[in-house]
């Protein structure tokens, strides 16, 4: 992008300051109502009124280039834009319009004021520029934010879906639902650990029931788990073992003999009970049998 030695863009756009934004707010409002997205009109004119100062104040300088100190404000003010409508739903179209509806009031302007075809050629491919420039800056600050907004939505849900309950007094439970990769099977760990050290329980059952399958490297995870809880001091049972993970695991050599398995979650926490020294009782029958005797 070339910016003429002296652009007239700094003039126009203090001497039609007042219709720009009148103008340009309705082309915005216009178009929020064609493709029904929300917008707060008072705060959507304060964003407009800065972007024309700031505009003005960067094209005074006459530098090109808006990743410069002179356009250091303009970023920080489409940088809130951006991030503001990535978080409140905007598409990233409804977004780059903030910059890209600006158009059409300042080429107005520009063919009002100038009626040399060789200066007004020059003064809109100036202007055609910095604006492509500045709204592709928007673009790229929301796909950035989105992206973050993703990752921490994803974050909540791997949090979500592995929960550790206390089953019993000093004993753990972690059911897993999905499949189990190397993210999530660190935050497994972590998660077990860390309940490990808050309750002091000695045992923790890992549910594989909904798991879906099981390869190479969803029971070396399951491996690795089991030998930290052991060295957090807690026994670890692994439940939910059904037929085909069984052959799954007997077909790929993975050597689970020095771990505990269970069919299902009930004779897990049978087994994780006798071994704590508790006993069920079922006190109805109990009742029963005592008098009848």
């Amino acid at each position: 992008m070339t910016i003429p030695t002296k652009t007239g863009l700094p003039e126009i756009l203090e001497k039609y300051e007042t219709g720009l934004l009148a103008d340009w707010l309705k082309e915005q409002t216009a178009l929020a109502a064609r493709q029904q997205f929300p917008f707060k009109e008072g705060e959507l004119k304060l964003q407009c009124s800065e972007f024309l100062r700031l505009m003005r104040k960067g094209t005074q300088s006459n530098n090109p280039d808006i990743s410069t100190d002179e356009w250091i404000e303009m970023r920080e003010l489409l940088t809130a834009v951006s991030s503001s409508r990535a978080q409140q739903g905007f598409t990233p179209s409804q977004t780059a319009a903030f910059v890209f509806s600006f158009k059409k009031p300042l080429f107005e302007r520009l063919r009002k004021e100038y009626t040399d075809a060789a200066v007004l050629a020059t003064e809109t491919w100036t202007a055609t520029s910095l604006l492509d420039d500045l709204g592709l800056f928007t673009t790229e600050i929301y796909q950035k934010t989105r992206e973050e907004v993703i990752l921490r939505q994803n974050q909540g849900l791997l949090e979500l879906s592995t929960p550790v309950v206390m089953l019993w007094e000093g004993i753990l439970a972690l059911p897993l639902i999905g499949t189990l990769d190397s993210a999530r099977s660190e935050l497994v760990m972590q998660s077990l650990l860390f309940r490990i050290v808050e309750t002091g329980a000695s045992i923790a059952i890992i549910d594989i029931t909904g798991v879906p399958t099981v390869d190479t490297l969803v029971a070396q995870h399951l491996l690795k788990t089991v030998t930290a809880a052991r060295l957090m001091g807690a026994n670890c049972f692994i439940s939910g073992i059904r037929p085909q993970i069984a052959q799954t695991i007997v077909h790929l050599g993975v050597d689970l003999s020095g771990i505990t398995t269970k069919a299902n979650l009930k004779d897990a926490l049978a087994l994780a009970m006798k071994q704590s020294g508790l006993t069920v009782v079922n006190t109805k029958k109990l009742a029963k049998d005592l008098a009848a005797a």
